[in-house]
C-alpha cells in the first residue's frame, strides 16, 4: 500500500509567484541531473485546536531522475536542515493569506526541525527512492506529459511506499517536474507539534509539492532553468 494518496500536478498552486531565473553552466550535467538551486519542495501544514496553519520550503542536496525508466529510475535527497516555515514564498504557494513575523518564523521552524518534530541533527536529510518513471497515456494540463513515480520514500527511520503522478513540460531547455502528494506524520514516526496540552498543533496530514528541473538529455542542459517560486 502506497504511504500517500498520489494527486495529479496540475495541483501544484502558480497564483502569486515571483519569476525568477537560474542561469546553469555550460557542461556538467547529465541526462537526468537535476538542477538544485531552482528545485525546491512546499507543503501545507494543517492546524489542530487553536494552531495556525503554515507554508514550508526546503531544497536538495542531490537529485538524479530518468524519466521513461522501467527500473533504478532515480533518487531524490532533501537536504532536511534547509527547510524553512512561513516565508512569504511558501505562504504564497501553498495559497496562505497574509504574511509572518520574522520572530514567528524562527520559533516555528525551530520547533519544525528540533528533536521533537525532525529532528535534524540526528536526520539531516530524506530520501526518495524511485524504481520507476513510466509514462501515463492521456495529456496533462496544455501539452504536458504525465508519469506515474513509483519508489521508497525514507523519513528519519522509516521507509514506505510512495507513488506520484508528475507533470512534465519542456522549458527553456529542461524537463520540469511537478507533482504533490499528501502525507501522514505519524507513518514516519514522526509526533505532530502541540503545545498547551494539545490546544494548540499542527494536523498530522500534509499536502507537498515538488518542481523538479530535470535535464533531458546529455549537452541539452546549458540554457537557463526558469522556475516559479
Amino acid at each position: 500500500m502506497s504511504v500517500a494518496l498520489a494527486l495529479p500536478a496540475c495541483s501544484v498552486p502558480t497564483v502569486g509567484l515571483a519569476q525568477s531565473t537560474a542561469v546553469t553552466p555550460t557542461s556538467g550535467y547529465q541526462a537526468g541531473d537535476l538542477y538544485l538551486p531552482s528545485s525546491r519542495v512546499y507543503a501545507l501544514v494543517g492546524k489542530t485546536g487553536f494552531g495556525h496553519e503554515h507554508g514550508v520550503t526546503g531544497g536538495l542536496k542531490s537529485g538524479r531522475l530518468l524519466l521513461g525508466a522501467t527500473q533504478d529510475a532515480g533518487e531524490l535527497v532533501f537536504d532536511m536542515t534547509s527547510f524553512t516555515a512561513d516565508t512569504d514564498a511558501a505562504r504564497r504557494f501553498v495559497r496562505l493569506e497574509g504574511a509572518s513575523s520574522e520572530s514567528t518564523r524562527q520559533q516555528v521552524t525551530a520547533n519544525m526541525l528540533g528533536s521533537d518534530v525532525l529532528n535534524v541533527a540526528k536526520f539531516a536529510t530524506a530520501r526518495y527512492r524511485i524504481d520507476s518513471a513510466v509514462e501515463e497515456l492521456g495529456q496533462g494540463t496544455n501539452t504536458a506529459r504525465r508519469y506515474r513515480l513509483t519508489g521508497q520514500l525514507t523519513l528519519q527511520s522509516v521507509t514506505r511506499p510512495l507513488s506520484v503522478l508528475a507533470e512534465v513540460d519542456l522549458k527553456n531547455g529542461w524537463n520540469r517536474v511537478r507533482g504533490s502528494f499528501r502525507l501522514k506524520q505519524t507513518d514516519f514516526g514522526i509526533k505532530p507539534y502541540t503545545k498547551a496540552f494539545g490546544a494548540v498543533g499542527v494536523a498530522d496530514e500534509m499536502t507537498v509539492w515538488g518542481e523538479f528541473w530535470v535535464a533531458p538529455s546529455a549537452g541539452l542542459a546549458h540554457q537557463s532553468a526558469n522556475t516559479t517560486r
